[in-house]
């Protein structure tokens, strides 16, 4: 189930249970934060940490273009989390999963991460840029920023949120957040944290579950966004 939500006047993106978004204007799919390879780099410095995260990531990846038919994915930076990412096993799962999407155009918003890694390898076909970058309605980062006139997207910050259950059992699940000129996307990849500070007045929150996706309530009357049931 994906999720559509208009965040300013005539702009739509549709999010997505696989912690991506959708701009079916642009027929662009927006991840952030992918981090692949970062399970192997922890495993390399000897941390003991899960297996197969890339495989994870990668299937994710399908199933969101499987979803929304998209023609180009751009990357809001951290593709790759360092340079022990590209391991033989970790560079042979994306190179498969390149060749089976030869017709995908691939651009990356250079991030912090990117910076330390390095570019990926040419044979990817990966375009390289620099933030802010524009598309459509976008300007396109991986740290935010001010974009003046624009309405900016970003990765980097790994958005979540705290939901309190019963018997004071805390959930925390990844989340989309929208405030008047700044969306955060949620960290795409398998195996990264999550930050949750309480929502900024008239923040739009839309919360990542397993199958689905869901809007917050928005205190007072100063949402910046439409939800489309």
């Amino acid at each position: 189930m994906t999720l559509p939500l208009e965040v300013r006047p005539g702009a739509w993106l549709h999010l997505l249970p696989q912690r991506a978004a959708f701009d079916p204007v642009e027929r662009c799919l927006l991840v952030a934060d992918a981090h692949i390879g970062k399970a192997v780099s922890f495993r390399r410095l000897g941390v003991p940490v899960p297996e197969a995260t890339t495989d994870e990531t990668l299937q994710r990846l399908d199933q969101a273009i499987a979803t929304t038919g998209a023609q180009r994915i751009v990357f809001l930076g951290d593709l790759l989390h360092s340079e022990r990412s590209l391991a033989p096993g970790t560079l042979a799962a994306v190179t498969d999963w390149r060749g089976r999407h030869g017709s995908l155009e691939l651009t990356l918003v250079r991030g912090n991460h990117d910076r330390r890694a390095g570019d990926p390898p040419a044979s990817l076909g990966v375009e390289l840029v620099e933030g802010p970058w524009r598309l459509g309605h976008w300007a396109l980062v991986h740290e935010p920023m001010e974009v003046p006139g624009a309405y900016v997207l970003a990765g980097h910050v790994h958005p979540g949120v705290v939901l309190a259950g019963r018997a004071r059992q805390r959930l925390r699940l990844p989340c989309f957040r929208f405030g008047p000129a700044l969306g955060l996307l949620p960290a795409f990849g398998a195996f990264t944290g999550l930050h949750a500070p309480p929502p900024a007045p008239g923040e739009r929150l839309v919360v990542v579950g397993a199958e689905t996706v869901v809007a917050m309530p928005v205190a007072g009357d100063s949402s910046p966004s439409t939800l489309v049931p």
